[in-house]
């Protein structure tokens, strides 16, 4: 199906897919929160967000929908782990652990060899940028500033996330929850 692009009259169909991690709906809460006090306002286009893919091919969308949803009724809320703030260089994360989430992106990535992005072939650190595209010294500041408040925690991923990139701001395409 070709779908225009909002307000553009553009075809999307071949834009590239997102896929994320869902967070509960506590920890996207205050995550979102804390990227709206601190990413710059003019690049915040996205609430808080754990990406898996940076760029599946968008000629594939049908068949990730399809393989998303048959995972997805297969698999159990995935455990992980808040565990404190990370450096991004020119920006601050919150660190997240879950060799639970990544043995399930391994098994995405091996359903879509062939089709991935340079940066998508390897597994990412799982993190949700709080701060971005700041100078090392703001983001260090930042960083100080959260050490003490930011504790570390257990909670579960709810499920999965398809959005279409159109440029700036996600499309969102379907959620898939954990069923399993």
């Amino acid at each position: 199906m070709v779908r225009p692009a909002p307000g553009t009259g553009r075809d999307v169909s071949d834009a590239p897919l997102i896929l994320t991690a869902q967070l509960p709906p506590d920890l996207h809460s205050w995550a979102t929160r804390l990227r709206d006090e601190h990413f710059p306002p003019e690049r915040n286009y996205l609430e808080a967000h754990v990406t898996l893919f940076h760029a599946l091919p968008g000629q594939c969308e049908d068949e990730a929908r399809r393989f998303l949803a048959r995972l997805a009724g297969e698999i159990a809320p995935v455990p992980a782990r808040l565990e404190g703030v990370m450096s991004l260089g020119g920006g601050t994360a919150l660190k997240l652990s879950s060799p639970d989430m990544l043995e399930l992106r391994d098994h995405i990535a091996d359903h879509f060899h062939g089709m991935l992005s340079a940066q998508d072939q390897h597994r990412p650190r799982l993190h949700v940028t709080i701060q971005n595209k700041v100078t090392s010294k703001e983001a260090k500041a930042l960083q100080a500033q959260m050490v003490g408040t930011v504790t570390a925690r257990d909670f579960m991923f709810p499920g999965l996330s398809l959005y279409r990139y159109i440029g700036g701001p996600w499309e969102y395409v379907r959620g898939f929850a954990f069923r399993g």
